[in-house]
């Protein structure tokens, strides 16, 4: 149950942060708002690491975690810039396809999750291809909207990321959090400085602080939590944060969703809460 709390808290707190970084894309460069995200969760992370100290981890769940952070960066930037050209109640939903990879890779190593929860996962998958189909004018059919394809990319990196991570946690989440930060942030500098990306102004700070605290508190959150229960079954449930995406969009931006993309979401949660009865 405890891994639950914590899969649920991560996929709550993500949800938040990838609002944010969605709003703060719309403003400036989806790599300048990665790098300062990324740069934020640096400090977040050396803080956790020092508060917390714990005997750093062992080679190779550090170079677990230097895979994390290089294969989440390519998922975190196409997120993002997903996130800043399509709407986000239809982006953010298909971003958790992440999740069949880590569902897959502990299924193929022996996890076995109850009836009840393969049931639930199904259903979690059909939602939310639902969720991400767009419907044309008129009631021609439907297409895949703006930024799919930059989701897709992201669920890949994302999926990925999130097995790395989980072997990288077994040194210490907070260790592991830190790596996967420090080796991102002088990589985004190097490509922003390098195409001459303009700064954020400072009034765009506060939304990138935000962001980068929330992010790297649900990245801990997750770590934690694939160290206390199935991989196949925590990486469900931290993906299910495009629903918190889906209503702040709503509330704030006043984006419209249709009907059968609003029912597909509603799918997904059902699947997720067959996964968490389990």
């Amino acid at each position: 149950m405890i891994a639950v709390t914590l899969a649920l808290c991560a996929s709550l707190a993500w949800g938040f942060a990838d609002f944010g970084a969605g709003v703060a894309s719309r403003r400036q460069p989806a790599l300048v708002v990665g790098w300062m995200m990324q740069l934020v969760g640096a400090i977040v992370a050396t803080i956790v690491v020092v508060a917390f100290w714990h005997s750093p981890p062992s080679w190779q769940q550090a170079l677990w975690a230097v895979t994390a952070g290089t294969v989440g960066l390519v998922g975190l930037v196409s997120f993002y810039h997903g996130l800043s050209i399509g709407p986000m109640g239809i982006v953010g939903p298909l971003s958790t396809t992440a999740a069949l990879v880590p569902l897959a890779y502990g299924l193929a190593r022996g996890e076995r999750p109850s009836s009840l929860q393969l049931a639930g996962v199904a259903l979690a998958i059909v939602g939310v291809v639902a969720a991400s189909l767009e419907p044309l004018p008129e009631g021609r059919g439907r297409k895949l909207g703006a930024g799919v394809g930059f989701a897709l990319v992201a669920a890949l990196g994302f999926g990925w990321s999130l097995i790395a991570l989980n072997k990288a946690a077994a040194g210490g989440t907070a260790w592991a959090v830190l790596i996967m930060r420090v080796c991102a942030v002088p990589t985004l500098f190097t490509i922003a400085t390098l195409t001459r990306l303009p700064r954020p102004s400072r009034s765009h700070w506060p939304l990138l602080v935000f962001v980068g605290v929330f992010d790297t508190a649900a990245t801990l959150l997750y770590a934690a939590a694939s160290t206390r229960g199935l991989l196949s079954v925590v990486a469900v449930l931290a993906s299910l944060y495009p629903v918190v995406i889906v209503v702040l969009a709503r509330i704030i931006l006043h984006e419209r969703i249709a009907p059968q993309q609003l029912a597909g979401v509603a799918v997904a949660l059902t699947g997720v809460a067959l996964v968490s009865a389990g």
